[in-house]
Formats: C-alpha cells, structure tokens, sequence
C-alpha cells in the first residue's frame, strides 16, 4: 500500500510541476532542437509559424508525459539512488495513479495538437507514444534503454517532416539515426551518473553493458552521429560552410567532453549530459545560417 503524505494544494500542484520536469528543462532542449533540425530541413528554412507552434508545444507536452510515466515505472527504485530519492513519487507526496493521469492528460492534450497537422502526422505519433510508453520499463529487461530513449527522442524529426507534407527520405532517416546514435551517447554519460545505484538494484543500462569500454564507445556514437548527420547536410546543400563549421564545434565539444568524463566522475558525467543542450542548438545555428545565406 501507498503511503502518501498530507499536503496542501499549493505543494501538491509543485509536486505535478517537479513530475514533468518543468524545473529541468534539459530533457526538453534535447528533444526540441533535433526537431527544429528536421522542421527547418524539411520545409528548406522557411517553417510555417503554426506549424512551429505545434511542433514546439508537442515537444514539451510529450517530453513531461515521458516523464511521468518515466518516474511511475521507477517509483520502486528511485529512493534507493541519491539523485532521485526527492522525485514526488519516491517520497510519496503523489500517487502512483495520480502519475499515470498526469500521463495520460498530457498525451490527450498532444493528441489535440495534431489537429492542427496533417492526417500523416496523427499515424506517426502513435510511434511516438508506443516509445514514450515502453521506454521506462526496457532498464528491466534490456541493457539498451537508452536505445529505446533514442529512438523515442528521435521519432520527432519524421513526424516534423510529414507536419509540413513531406515524405520521410534519406536525409531524415539520416537525421533521426544520428540524433539516435547521439542520444545513445549523453544519455550513457548519464547512466554513467547512477551506475553504482543500479547495479545494486538490479537496472539495467548501456553504462553497464559497455563497462570499462564505456568512455571509447560513447565516442564512437558520437562520431557516428556526426558523420550521419553531415552526410544529411551534404544531401540537402547545406554542409558548406555553415553546418561544416557547426559539426566541426561540435566535434571538437565532443573531444572536450571525452577528456573531462575519462575518469568517470559521476558529478562529471552529469556535466557532461548538461552539456550536451548546446550540441543541438549549435547544429541549428550552422542550419539556420545555411538557409538565410
């Protein structure tokens, strides 16, 4: 049985906002600029500002339902690891149900945003919602959540081109491998962060899977992500100069990264996941500056 504590309702609307996430926006950023990449791409730099709008919000809206039923999934381990023993559910000041509604508002209030869409975009999200489902309880089957993240992270890029009415091609799927393989990659560093934690309780993780090859392979993923997503640029004209200079920044914060995380610091991992937010953005930039040039 539950235990769950007496609160008011200012605390307990606090405790919904800490559920999604909304005091963390980092998981945010890391889902908004891939889709910003795909939308800008897809319609040749110039977005339909609804189009935009919905995408952006779709973005927040699925990000905190991936949160919440992220956090009912691990409401039985999370006060076992340091860095999530103050979740609201772990200390009890929400329910478990009371998540999986929270879930649910959420995802009915994205389903209400692909109105505004194409009939194209509304077959897609059901991808998006199969994975933003499943995601949170593969640790207990597989060492490849992050995988799954990845791939639930990356299901925007295809849903932004058929919201402008395009096919997905070559160039997205080359755009939603990469951001799959960078994905893979920060969110290892941030397995790296509870390693310890979820060896002893039995969660599973690529961190784990890789072992003492952890730091090697992160970067490998990396470099595949950057060669993924050039290989896109250079398909739609616009890998010269600008998206040349930003894969270049990027794979140089990607050196930076590997040599601060070689001792595996968890507070430094973490940093490094953080750190990950300006990846995306700067990937835009080289993007947005391709199409205005």
């Amino acid at each position: 049985m539950e235990t769950v504590q007496h609160t008011t309702w200012r605390q307990r609307l606090q405790a919904y906002y800490y559920l999604c996430r909304f005091d963390k926006p980092i998981g945010t950023e890391l889902v908004f600029w891939p889709t910003m990449w795909a939308l800008w791409i897809a319609s040749k730099g110039i977005p339909d500002l609804k189009i935009l709008l919905v995408m952006t919000l779709g973005v927040i809206f699925m990000r905190a339902a991936g949160c919440a039923i992220n956090d009912f999934a691990d409401r039985k381990v999370d006060a076992h690891v340091e860095r999530t023993k103050t979740r609201p559910l772990a200390t009890g000041i929400i329910r478990a149900r009371e998540a999986v509604f929270v879930f649910l508002g959420l995802v009915v209030a994205s389903a209400c945003l692909l109105l505004f869409l194409p009939l194209e975009t509304f077959y897609w999200s059901f991808g998006a919602l199969f994975l933003a489902f499943i995601y949170p309880f593969m640790k207990r089957y597989t060492h490849l959540p992050q995988v799954f993240l990845g791939a639930a992270f990356s299901w925007s890029i295809p849903m932004a081109y058929t919201a402008v009415g395009q096919t997905p091609d070559l160039t997205c799927w080359l755009l939603y491998f990469g951001n799959l393989a960078w994905t893979v990659a920060y969110d290892t560093q941030y397995a790296i962060t509870d390693r310890e934690y979820d060896l002893k309780i039995g969660v599973k993780s690529t961190a784990i899977l890789f072992g003492r090859y952890d730091i090697q392979i992160i970067a490998l993923l990396q470099a595949i992500s950057l060669g993924l997503i050039g290989t896109a640029f250079y398909l739609e004209n616009i890998l010269i100069p600008f998206g040349l200079i930003a894969l270049l920044v990027v794979a140089a914060d990607f050196i930076y990264q590997a040599f601060k995380t070689k001792g595996r610091n968890p507070q430094i991992c973490f940093w490094a996941f953080r750190h990950n937010r300006w990846v995306g953005m700067i990937i835009f930039i080289g993007i947005f500056l391709e199409f205005i040039s």
